[in-house]
């Protein structure tokens, strides 16, 4: 195989929309794969050499860590004619009459390639590699048609998973579309099944919102619907070598799950910042984002809320309307040009936001809960086919079990 380094696509081009994305590393997960940073492209509006616009199952790796374990990370371009190869990135092409692609593609994330990489590796903040250190990567390759058994396998579970989160995608709009257009456009069903607001439902002006909201709604703020409950310092609660233990969710495990990297504590912590399949959980440190937890029980670390709703208002309901609110968060840091570094009990204080009557959480939940079942069982779903995944990875590309 050879690498090929990418263009250097200047800065001053760089656009927040347009035609052509420049790929960066945050278009790769830590494990493999490619990573869709919807809203967060960066587009390119200079003229640039043809042969850097990459076409679809075009293999690439990582080659600076802009993020830990990051560094020869591999990703299958999914569309054509959108994306372009930047100079952080490599461009893999392989000998096809030695090896397939694909099976190199999951060659890249086994640990004894990814240490080997990251051993050789420059920089000392930021840990760089390149083509000559990559082709001096030592590794196993069976038969051409052995590669291509495993590269199939594995392959087929992926789809299997991206066709899952794309049906997770869709529910997720359809819950927020719902929400939406109850509680934001007020054409919730009135008592007699029809939109409130387009069916000339009663409004009246709300000073402090200074729009008009339902007749005997109310206001409030985020401490209105929910409690918010910090993780702790977890190296305080360390395991003794007898003790059963926990893993700890910090915000990497938000994004990834839970892996052999994950720390653990102590099973004895105090029962409020244990977390369970279900609970919603807000990252309000660097990273502002909203995620029902589809895992374990677990530890919640600092830095990390557990958001408990309060009667009468429903997790579903508090869980779009944190979503919502994160937005209103988000666009305020953009509004400044600076990165809202973390929310502040200040900020949800702050916050004002429309309360419903408890009889429309009641019709609302009945209406979204069946479809966040099925979020929840499809992301259980995925969490063990990656599971199965990766513990078949090693042991097919060492040789220890065979596939007829």
């Amino acid at each position: 195989m050879t690498v090929k380094h990418g263009f250097p696509f200047q800065g001053k081009y760089f656009t927040t929309e347009g035609k052509y994305i420049v790929l960066t590393p945050g278009n790769f997960y830590e494990n493999g794969s490619f990573k869709r940073i919807i809203g967060k492209e960066k587009y390119y509006a200079a003229s640039f050499p043809k042969e850097y616009l990459c076409t679809v199952g075009e293999l690439i790796i990582a080659m600076t860590e802009q993020a830990e374990g990051l560094l020869g990370s591999t990703a299958i371009i999914p569309e054509a004619g959108i994306y372009l190869h930047n100079q952080r990135i490599g461009l893999i092409s392989c000998n096809e009459d030695i090896v397939d692609q694909v099976y190199i593609y999951y060659l890249f994330m086994t640990k004894s390639v990814r240490k080997q990489i990251r051993d050789t590796s420059s920089g000392t903040k930021v840990k760089h590699t390149s083509p000559e250190r990559i082709y001096d990567v030592d590794v196993l390759i069976p038969e051409r048609d052995e590669q291509e058994k495993i590269a199939i396998l594995l392959r087929n579970i992926d789809k299997k998973i991206d066709v899952n989160n794309c049906i997770i995608s869709e529910l997720e709009k359809m819950t927020k579309t719902i929400y939406d257009y109850w509680f934001l456009q007020f054409d919730f069903p009135d008592d007699k099944g029809k939109p409130y607001r387009s069916s000339d439902g009663e409004m009246v002006w709300n000073e402090q919102l200074k729009i008009k909201i339902p007749m005997h709604w109310n206001v409030g703020n985020l401490y209105t619907i929910a409690t918010f409950t910090n993780g702790i310092a977890c190296q305080k609660y360390r395991p003794s070598e007898d003790e059963d233990t926990l893993p700890v969710i910090k915000i990497k495990e938000m994004h990834r799950g839970i892996t052999e990297d994950t720390e653990t504590v102590t099973v004895n912590i105090p029962e409020k910042i244990k977390i369970r399949c279900g609970d919603i959980l807000f990252s309000w440190s660097a990273t502002l984002e909203v995620q029902l937890w589809a895992g374990q029980t677990a530890a919640l670390n600092q830095h990390i809320f557990r958001i408990t709703p309060k009667e009468p208002y429903t997790k579903n309901y508090v869980y779009e309307q944190l979503a919502s609110y994160v937005g209103k968060f988000i666009k305020m840091a953009e509004a400044r040009k600076t990165t809202m570094g973390h929310i502040t009990s200040d900020h949800l204080e702050q916050s004002r936001i429309v309360l419903p009557h408890e009889e429309i959480i009641v019709q609302y939940e009945k209406k979204v809960a069946p479809l966040f079942i099925k979020i929840m069982k499809t992301t259980q779903e995925n969490q063990e086919l990656k599971k199965l995944r990766d513990w078949l990875l090693p042991m097919l590309m060492n040789g220890q079990i065979r596939l007829k």
